[in-house]
């Protein structure tokens, strides 16, 4: 590569990487204004070509990602650093800086979205395989987003030494539950025209092994 073809690629990489101050907010607010044409928005968008989808938008797995780069960013601005970099036992000692931990987080969240992806096309009766699990996958990153930042914020929240503070971040864990559990049971409504009841199961079933998952691998760490 000559030194043009660096520039080029460089101008590309500093483009895309602007663009994102424009469009994260405008595809957060767009899934918390309408979560589940945002996640129908996201299957439909892996039918196209690769240079046109997500034209308006960011893409979902990068929308996760700088969810995530968002919410270590506050709390390093906002709690220091994190006592699981500080922590030095057992497998904590893997995770000794901000990148390892920003990793860890990233696949802590994945795995709700990985669980329930994963549900949905089982109960599709799908085989399930790389082509089947990515549109689900891709939905399901964009509705872990906001469930992600209230939950972490919230968490936060409630280690502070404020009582108010406290009630607030609690209120914010149960509000990031509530969406993510609802749009959940409207999702597999929808995508599996089925009942609600057998919607709320199969949201259950997914969020419940996607706590004990994450919780599983979070106590590791700890």
């Amino acid at each position: 590569m000559n030194f043009v073809q660096w520039l080029n690629s460089l101008d590309e990489l500093l483009y895309e990487v602007m663009s994102w101050l424009v469009f994260y907010p405008i595809t957060l607010w767009r899934i918390l204004r309408h979560p589940l044409a945002t996640m129908h928005y996201a299957q439909d968008q892996l039918r196209l070509n690769q240079d046109q989808q997500y034209r308006a938008t960011v893409s979902p797995p990068v929308m996760l990602i700088l969810t995530i780069v968002l919410i270590q960013g506050l709390g390093l601005a906002i709690d220091g650093t994190n006592a699981i970099v500080k922590h030095r036992h057992g497998l904590a000692s893997l995770v000794n800086d901000n990148t390892t931990l920003l990793f860890l987080r990233l696949v802590l969240f994945g795995t709700f979205a990985l669980v329930l992806a994963a549900r949905k096309v089982h109960r599709s009766e799908q085989d399930l395989d790389r082509d089947t699990l990515k549109p689900a996958f891709y939905a399901q990153c964009y509705a872990i987003s906001p469930f992600a930042l209230l939950l972490s914020g919230g968490v936060s929240a409630t280690a502070h030494f404020h009582g108010s503070v406290q009630l607030l971040g609690l209120a914010a864990i149960i509000a990031a539950f509530l969406f993510y559990g609802i749009v959940q049971i409207r999702w597999f409504q929808q995508e599996l025209r089925q009942s609600w009841f057998r919607s709320f199961i199969d949201a259950s079933i997914g969020m419940i092994v996607s706590i004990i998952a994450t919780a599983t691998l979070g106590l590791l760490f700890a």
